[in-house]
């Protein structure tokens, strides 16, 4: 009797300590799977962020480029007053307001690029044509070009320098 009840606290014990293996392993996945689960979690946050951000970037780089071309008139406006007028109060009022657009558009992060007296780089500048100057050199901006964040999002047409003077 000894004997079987020997037997069967030894198939007890061996039914226990499987079980409890089993029991282990399935912890373990389960540790595994949550880790998996938290960092697969965290990537899915990163990328909405980085998403909000790209989405960002380019609503305000539609907004600016539909914004520009008035900015461009304006600018273009007061290059071509006349000394004669200059003085006058509504011409002091236009130029607030142009301003006012300058400031719209640097507020979504927009830089101008400066150009002029700058070699000429095909990334911030377009070309349009040659002009005395300085060879490879931006000698006259025609539009300004304006980058967001690193981006170009209208690189500066630009008359590049010959090489005569």
């Amino acid at each position: 009797m000894e004997e079987m009840n020997s037997e069967t606290n030894e198939n007890v014990e061996n039914e226990l300590n499987l079980a409890l293996e089993q029991a282990l392993l399935r912890c373990k996945e389960l540790e595994d799977a949550h880790t998996r689960a938290i960092a697969d979690y965290r990537n899915l946050e990163r990328r909405t962020e980085e998403g909000r951000l790209e989405l960002r970037r380019l609503t305000a780089a539609s907004v600016i480029i539909n914004i520009l071309p008035i900015y461009d008139d304006l600018t273009r406006a007061f290059e071509a007053i006349d000394l004669s007028i200059q003085n006058h109060d509504w011409v002091s009022g236009i130029s607030l307001i142009h301003e006012k657009f300058r400031g719209v558009i640097t507020s979504t992060g927009a830089i101008e690029i400066e150009a002029l007296n700058q070699p000429f780089n095909p990334k911030f500048h377009e070309a349009i044509g040659y002009a005395e100057g300085a060879e490879g050199e931006v000698v006259q901006v025609m539009q300004s070009g304006w980058i967001i964040d690193d981006n170009v999002i209208r690189p500066a047409m630009v008359m590049v320098g010959n090489g005569t003077n």
